[in-house]
């Protein structure tokens, strides 16, 4: 099969999304970066690096090495970096838009989101929490999607997502614990090519709820959960008391800790690997793979003076490698 490129969003533009990305493609020879075609505003793009506007993947393909491919999604006002604009968010979300649409039809292998704001999207009426219920409503998979994030040292899967600690509380049931476990479990066989994958479930309460001492969750749902989980074949263990989880020794006894709510997950990750840290999406038709940070307006850099960014490009690289590596395993190609 012919080899396709990967399909990255601009994110948004006042944010380190642009610099990291140029940054990438300009260190693709010693990398050796996967090819990439950038959703985006070419005219800005170009204040850093030569661009080339396509329209087919077979260009992106043909100019990658010369030219960084660019598929026009232009802003309506230029790009201030730190300042981002409300104005803007229409073309940050016909990015994301139309690159997933890319995929669907075959033309791009995966998509590779860079970082936007959620709060200015809202503002201008956005109606999704984030990339992944957004990712979920093109791919027609709403309530299929679970977030994903890994770095060399962990891999984490949330069963409740971007909600407040007491939306969350309300959210979690025994079958969304069973559901996610699923999900996970197919996961790391498809995409990651364990045959047997160790899931560690992640306890609620402080103690694992102490017998119910300090909370009920455990024994009403979770406990619950996880025989059912273990009936069916899955390796499941747990649930585990959070503060002993992610120690180094805990580590090495599963593939990926399934977590009960956001923070849960991702400070222990976050600790560990923020560098390199990429968010997966599982549950799509389509693979999708992001770098695990914001949009960091406060450090962000103009692409005119690109040479003094201080933003790492590490876990953008780190994403296109993790989405390439998808690809290959669903490919059944043997790294």
């Amino acid at each position: 099969m012919q080899q396709r490129p990967l399909a990255v969003t601009m994110g948004d533009p006042a944010g380190i999304g642009p610099e990291i990305i140029a940054k990438t493609w300009l260190s693709r020879k010693a990398c050796k970066t996967p090819p990439f075609i950038v959703f985006g505003d070419s005219a800005y793009f170009s204040k850093a690096v030569p661009v080339k506007e396509i329209k087919t993947p077979e260009e992106g393909m043909k100019f990658f090495g010369e030219a960084l491919p660019i598929f026009p999604v232009s802003c309506a006002y230029p790009p201030k970096v730190t300042i981002p604009e409300i104005e803007n968010a229409p073309s940050v979300v016909e990015a994301i838009r139309s690159a997933v649409q890319w995929c669907l039809e075959g033309k791009a292998s995966a998509v590779v989101t860079a970082p936007i704001s959620k709060d200015i999207l809202a503002q201008k009426g956005f109606a999704f929490p984030g990339h992944t219920e957004y990712l979920a409503h093109l791919c027609g998979s709403v309530g299929k999607e679970t977030m994903m994030l890994a770095c060399p040292e962990l891999r984490v899967v949330l069963a409740t997502v971007h909600v407040s600690i007491r939306k969350a509380l309300k959210q979690l049931t025994q079958e969304r614990i069973i559901t996610t476990a699923r999900k996970t479990n197919q996961a790391l066989k498809q995409d990651f090519g364990f045959s047997h994958p160790r899931i560690a479930i992640a306890a609620l309460n402080p103690h694992a709820g102490e017998n119910g001492r300090m909370g009920e969750e455990e024994q009403a749902f979770i406990i619950p959960a996880v025989k059912i989980l273990q009936e069916e074949g899955i390796q499941v263990q747990g649930p585990y008391p959070p503060d002993t989880l992610f120690t180094p020794e805990m580590r090495k006894k599963y593939d990926v800790a399934l977590c009960m709510y956001h923070d849960q997950g991702l400070i222990p990750l976050k600790t560990l690997g923020m560098e390199k840290g990429v968010n997966i999406t599982l549950g799509l038709p389509i693979i999708r793979t992001s770098p695990d940070h914001g949009t960091a307006f406060d450090i962000a850099c103009d692409l005119e003076n690109l040479a003094q960014s201080k933003a790492s490009a590490e876990s953008f690289y780190a994403a296109l490698i993790e989405a390439e590596k998808i690809r290959k395993q669903r490919s059944k190609i043997v790294l």
